[in-house]
């Protein structure tokens, strides 16, 4: 038996009947979008792992292992570490020397600290915040300043900030515990805004402000090198491209922080890097100096050989000659009244 429709029903089947483009369009993107996403996200990851190559001076990730881990010198976009001195004897462990958590410091002060001293100790670390992280956020910055200030008041190291800053100096590359003081990254002329940044940050640091996150970590590298001395340090915290790192054991607790900031912080700077010796300031060198004897006088041309000799005293002018003026023009010029 047959129904017949009528043309409205007709049309309203036809039209269940053909395909709608919209629901497929809806369909494939529920199915691409995914998938766009994740290849999106792989990209990014690549573009940051080449990316890390460049903060760490070109260099694909790699294992250090010149030197023992305690001694071993810092590579490119690395802190280096320094002797620990022997524990204190008959003092027990502390419970945090097993803890596997993040101990703050202590604030730092510098209230006893003279004018001199802390105009240098702001320099020092201004500059090791800017050399070393200043391509880092602001949390970078202070991470790093954190570092810095740590390593003061460890015995294991200087008890100033620029001598923190540019300990192994003299020993030149390889001997620097911070890299930008040997491989010379100051001969690049700081960028104003970038060097106030690192500035207000030093400021900061030095006034009290304590970075938490990294707790008391004295050490640091970039994700683009695997220095061998990471492997007997507990990372504390990762900071934009940095680890941090603290001491295992005694040396890795507050207890072992106690040394005193002891301010005359030095005059040092980084190592420098000329084909020619530097004169230090305040190593004045005796220079002889240049006389007229220490030349031939054939090499000296003949308009020039009285060059140095002092100039004879002038003679008392003349008297102005009488006035040839007629006296009835003496007083041309004169305002009128």
């Amino acid at each position: 038996m047959t129904v017949a429709l009528h043309p409205s029903e007709r049309s309203a089947l036809r039209r269940r009947r053909a395909p709608d483009p919209w629901r497929l369009w809806r369909e494939a993107a529920v199915i691409a979008v995914p998938i766009t996403l994740v290849l999106a996200a792989l990209i990014a990851a690549a573009l940051a792992w080449s990316g890390a190559f460049a903060l760490g001076g070109g260099t694909p990730p790699q294992t250090r292992t010149a030197g023992s881990p305690a001694q071993s010198s810092p590579g490119s976009g690395t802190t280096g570490t320094a002797p620990l001195p022997a524990e204190p004897a008959g003092r027990p462990m502390p419970a945090s020397a097993t803890a596997t958590g993040v101990t703050p410091a202590a604030p730092f002060s510098l209230r006893s600290a003279s004018a001199l001293d802390r105009a240098r100790a702001t320099e020092c670390l201004t500059a090791a915040l800017y050399y070393e992280a200043v391509s880092e956020p602001d949390d970078g910055l202070r991470a790093v300043a954190q570092v810095v200030l740590n390593r003061v008041r460890h015995p294991a190291f200087p008890a100033s900030v620029c001598g923190v800053v540019y300990q192994g100096v003299e020993r030149g590359q390889g001997g620097c515990q911070f890299s930008f003081a040997c491989d010379g990254a100051t001969t690049r002329v700081p960028v104003r805004s970038g060097w106030a940044r690192a500035a207000r940050v030093a400021a900061a640091a030095l006034g009290g402000y304590v970075y938490a996150p990294v707790g008391l970590a004295t050490h640091y590298h970039t994700y683009a090198v695997t220095p061998a001395w990471n492997r007997t340090l507990v990372m504390t915290d990762v900071v934009g491209a940095h680890f941090f790192h603290r001491w295992k054991g005694f040396w890795g607790t507050a207890a072992a922080f106690h040394q005193r900031y002891a301010g005359s912080e030095p005059a040092l700077g980084p190592a420098p890097r000329l084909a020619t010796p530097v004169i230090a300031l305040n190593h004045p060198v005796a220079v002889a100096p240049l006389t007229p004897a220490a030349i031939p006088a054939t090499q000296v041309q003949p308009a020039f050989r009285d060059s140095g000799t002092p100039l004879k005293p002038e003679a008392a002018p003349a008297p102005a000659p009488e006035s040839q003026i007629l006296d009835r023009w003496k007083n041309s010029g004169k305002p009128l009244r």
